[in-house]
């Protein structure tokens, strides 16, 4: 649910972006388009879980006991990447959150921010 929700967030933060008077470098776009690619793994690896999770392997009969095993360190090892994939995530996020407001809401100097010998050359 939370990757869902990150997503939703990262259009307001593009809106945020375009919307400013600020002429942001593409190195921003690339941070944003980073998180979007991340978060994206991070709900497809979620829900695939999810599904493997409800799968009524204790209503099966001929299952040996070995496979409950391999089960759990599977899952395991699945949710410690994704809480990983997850905490990466929102570490970016608060990086790419805190340029925006420094370039946005405090208008300070910064270095995503083209200056116009940059905006002359190209």
């Amino acid at each position: 649910m939370a990757s869902a929700t990150i997503l939703t967030l990262l259009l307001t933060l593009l809106g945020i972006s375009t919307g400013t008077d600020s002429r942001l470098k593409s190195e921003h776009y690339y941070q944003v388009l980073d998180i979007a690619k991340l978060d994206t793994i991070l709900l497809i690896g979620s829900l695939i879980m999810f599904q493997l999770f409800n799968i009524p392997i204790t209503k099966a009969d001929n299952v040996p006991i070995s496979w409950y095993s391999n089960v759990y360190w599977f899952s395991l090892i699945l949710s410690s990447i994704l809480s990983g994939i997850m905490i990466t995530v929102v570490l970016m996020l608060y990086s790419t959150v805190t340029n925006i407001i420094h370039i946005v809401g405090l208008k300070n100097d910064h270095r995503l921010i083209t200056k116009e010998k940059e905006k002359r050359a190209s």
